[in-house]
């Protein structure tokens, strides 16, 4: 909002208007309950404006005191009192943000949120696993971790409804819910983009055909719970056994056939439209080819000879 100048006098205007003093960007916190008083000793004492009683006095001619908004502020280099008071009362605040990345487990965003001291108070409960959409978050200053939380899981339900309609027909599964699972697993399978309906076609062929999974990452939730280990030796904290391929769990792939009974972790938009529509090929196995990305095969022979051929691989590297 301007002020004509013979409201006020000519050099308390041209302060007002004129580039202030501030020689490079910063971000000023306003307190809730702030004041105009207040405000303008804030701004001063960060070297924003250069005259708190100018502003003081501007604010109340335009009115605009009665219209200031808490938050934090990001006010690049030379702002004029005008400006910085417009965007204090226009609520124009700094937003932070912070990336979920795609595949984590709950447990693991959870972490994530704890970690960011910006954000309020505490999780008290592990949400759901697959209710939460990887992106990127923004947040204001004072925001809790709950309401990301929240915020995710609106996200994640946005995001599959929004996709589900539009799926191709005759999938081996009949639910969202289901999607989410299977998502999940190709998502810890495969970080490659143009990958992930390849991997997905494997699933939803055996899964066609009544073949166990058998994939490597949901024994790992079976036996975590997806409270991942983070000490560089895989999310076990070691490399997966041949024991564990065995162990007891709904969860194991490689123990029952079908999809496991809930996501091993939470899947991104990719993953989801991956297995929505999934590549249409002959492919039953694929494995690791020590390049990034993976070798497929159609029957056991060849997938043995890939498998051969990356434990070869394996050994030069030692």
């Amino acid at each position: 909002m301007s002020i004509g100048a013979g409201a006020v006098s000519a050099w308390v205007w041209n302060s007002y208007i004129s580039a202030g003093p501030l020689a490079q960007s910063t971000i000023v916190h306003i307190k809730r309950g702030s004041g105009m008083n207040s405000i303008a000793h804030t701004l001063y004492k960060h070297d924003v404006i250069s005259d708190p009683l100018v502003m003081r006095i501007m604010a109340r001619l335009s009115k605009q005191h009665l219209s200031l908004k808490a938050g934090e502020y990001e006010f690049p280099a030379g702002i004029s009192m005008q400006d910085a008071l417009n965007k204090i009362v226009g609520g124009d605040v700094y937003l932070r943000s912070f990336t979920v990345a795609e595949g984590l487990t709950s447990w693991q965003v959870v972490q994530v949120l704890n970690g960011i001291q910006a954000l309020e108070g505490e999780i008290e409960t592990i949400p759901d696993e697959g209710s939460l959409l990887p992106e990127t978050y923004s947040y204001e200053m004072g925001a809790t971790k709950q309401e990301q939380i929240l915020h995710m899981q609106q996200s994640m339900m946005k995001a599959i409804d929004s996709l589900w309609d539009g799926r191709d027909q005759n999938l081996p599964f009949q639910t969202k819910e289901e999607a989410i699972v299977l998502a999940s697993i190709v998502e810890k399978e495969t970080g490659i983009h143009g990958e992930r309906k390849k991997v997905a076609g494997v699933f939803i062929n055996r899964l066609r055909k009544n073949m166990a999974l058998q994939t490597d990452p949901t024994v790992i939730y079976a036996i975590t719970g997806g409270k991942i280990q983070n000490n560089g030796q895989g999310p076990l904290g070691r490399r997966i056994l041949l024991k564990d391929l065995a162990v007891d769990s709904p969860y194991n792939t490689y123990k029952y056939p079908g999809l496991p009974p809930g996501p091993i972790a939470n899947p991104g938009k990719a993953s989801i439209e991956a297995v929505l529509h999934p590549e249409s090929h002959n492919y039953l196995y694929f494995v690791a080819n020590g390049k990034g990305s993976h070798n497929f095969a159609t029957n056991l022979q060849d997938h043995n000879s890939n498998v051969a051929r990356y434990k070869a691989y394996l050994r030069s590297k030692k």
